[in-house]
């Protein structure tokens, strides 16, 4: 891997991270229009703080050197969430400024998934 392709995983790695702390710490925090945002999408209070726990645990471990199965479930986490939460405000009928975060934090995590360095990666074995 090229010293520009690390770079620029980093680079998507790093934004993706950020803007799943942010989001979890203002979902940790008790934010009274949070509470009212996922309460407008259907869900019940307690899944706010279900969300940040995941979140940070899963930035913990893509960040981290090595396990490899456990960055893919990370990965595999976040996009899950990510696709839900656009899902949500889709069916929801709210705007597309409120759709685009979770969008854009979809699209980062696809793009950190996809250019990770082989070290990051399960290797098979034939």
């Amino acid at each position: 891997m090229t010293k520009r392709a690390k770079i620029i995983y980093w680079v998507f790695t790093i934004w993706m991270s950020l803007g799943m702390v942010s989001s979890a710490i203002v979902q940790l925090s008790g934010m009274k229009e949070e509470a009212e945002m996922i309460q407008n999408l259907g869900y019940p209070l307690y899944f706010i703080t279900l969300l940040g726990i995941w979140k940070i645990l899963g930035v913990i471990v893509i960040l981290a050197p090595k396990l490899p199965i456990l960055k893919e479930w990370a990965y595999a986490g976040f996009f899950f969430v990510m696709t839900g939460a656009a899902y949500s405000h889709i069916v929801s009928g709210d705007p597309f400024s409120q759709i685009f975060p979770s969008l854009l934090s979809l699209v980062l995590t696809i793009l950190s998934w996809y250019l990770r360095p082989p070290g990051r990666k399960i290797v098979s074995v034939s």
